[in-house]
């Protein structure tokens, strides 16, 4: 069950994330926080997020602006060194409440509700035809950069905030999704580096020994919908997908800050 759920998604999801507002890392982690602790959960969605981004640059790399990558990127790279710290510091807090129902006792960590929260957030702003319409200037660009990289370092969820401060960069749609991409494997590069060097270089056992296959899986599927995606990029509108999307992660969001996944 945990390889059929989460290569369906990665595959999935890797194709609709060309174009679409959320990102890999939003939609992944989940599925792999069903199965694993919310940190090895989202450690390992950044290694499929890293690989796919890798060849998704390879598929678009040389339409990126790099005078706009040096803007965005910078600065989303040091928010991510504090992003992906503080992501380490709450997987180390105890549980806050433990509670009963139907029968069996569920548990609310800072980390679980953190998550939760942040998903359940970023969702809202997807159904949000405000937030749909968001531009913000191209003078922003850095600021845009922080606080995409802060919450990439976080919890994944970068994609939005990212998309919302291109968007009015100057850049065609090969362009934006290129540009989108390189400042993505960046922050992956950052974070996966804390998460390595400050969780699990000290908690090997925190690693579960089937981690690797399920992530090897999900970045072979992430590769094919990366590329039939890239083959959709100018046919498809999204709309419909991004709110069935929004409300699944409001459930899934939910279900994590509330202790239950």
């Amino acid at each position: 069950m945990d390889y059929l759920l989460i290569t369906l998604t990665a595959l999935i999801v890797s194709g609709l994330t060309l174009f679409s507002g959320f990102g890999l890392g939003t939609l992944l982690t989940p599925a792999f926080a069903v199965f694993f602790p919310v940190p090895t959960a989202i450690a390992a969605t950044a290694v499929v997020h890293l690989s796919t981004n890798l060849f998704k640059l390879a598929l678009l790399g040389k339409q990126a602006d790099w005078r706009v990558v040096v803007r965005f990127s910078v600065p989303a790279a040091l928010a991510a060194l504090i992003g992906a710290a503080t992501l380490v510091g709450f997987s180390e807090l105890p549980a806050l409440i433990h509670y009963q129902w139907a029968g069996r006792t569920f548990e609310v960590t800072p980390v679980k509700l953190l998550i939760g929260s942040l998903i359940v957030l970023f969702a809202c702003l997807e159904l949000s035809s405000a937030f749909d319409d968001l531009a913000v200037p191209p003078k922003f660009l850095p600021l845009g950069g922080l606080l995409s990289g802060f919450f990439g370092g976080l919890s994944g969820n970068q994609g939005a905030l990212r998309s919302a401060f291109l968007i009015r960069a100057g850049l065609d749609k090969e362009g934006f999704v290129a540009t989108g991409v390189v400042s993505a494997v960046i922050v992956d590069c950052v974070r996966l580096t804390v998460y390595g060097v400050s969780y699990f270089t000290t908690n090997f056992r925190a690693v579960p020994p089937d981690l690797a296959g399920l992530v090897l899986a999900a970045t072979l599927a992430a590769f094919i919908g990366a590329f039939f995606g890239r083959r959709l990029l100018r046919k498809v509108t999204l709309r419909t997908v991004q709110l069935i999307v929004a409300s699944w992660l409001i459930v899934v969001g939910g279900g994590l800050a509330a202790g239950i996944l």
